[in-house]
């Protein structure tokens, strides 16, 4: 699942959470890679607003993984 704004985020992060914890630690990990990489390629190209909006989908991210932790 591509993730390029809030919106898919949140909608990702639904989906996953009927996966068992393991499943959605590994899906929320490759997630955060990869807007990760996209944040390094929007850093690089000087595109501020892309680095904002892939930001705030990384904190969504890293708050549903807290969120599994805590679970576990």
């Amino acid at each position: 699942m591509t993730i390029d704004n809030e919106q898919q985020t949140e909608v990702a992060i639904e989906a996953w959470r009927s996966e068992p914890l393991a499943a959605q630690r590994r899906y929320l990990r490759q997630a955060g890679e990869s807007l990760e990489m996209s944040a390094m390629y929007y850093e690089q190209k000087g595109n501020e607003l892309g680095l904002a909006r892939i930001g705030r989908c990384l904190a969504l991210i890293q708050a549903r993984q807290r969120e599994v932790e805590a679970a576990t």
